[in-house]
């Protein structure tokens, strides 16, 4: 999952070198409408929605493996 996290970050910022702990705001600097772009490139990738009220509970990467395996959502 990090892998898969990591392209996409990549593919939709160019930021590269995320671990688990990597803070989206604080470590890469990433404002709210790349943090949307994100989201929705996950939404579109494992075919699901996201909702807002979730969406700012996902500040690292591990928050945001958490949450996808929680809903059953693998690679």
């Amino acid at each position: 999952m990090l892998e898969l996290i990591q392209k996409i970050v990549f593919h939709v910022t160019g930021k590269t070198n995320l671990n688990y702990e990597t803070d989206f705001v604080q470590d890469l600097g990433l404002n709210s409408f790349e943090l949307m772009n994100i989201v929705s490139a996950f939404e579109e990738y494992f075919d699901t929605t996201i909702p807002t009220r979730d969406v700012w509970k996902l500040h690292q990467v591990k928050d945001v493996i958490a949450y996808m395996q929680k809903r059953g959502l693998e690679v």
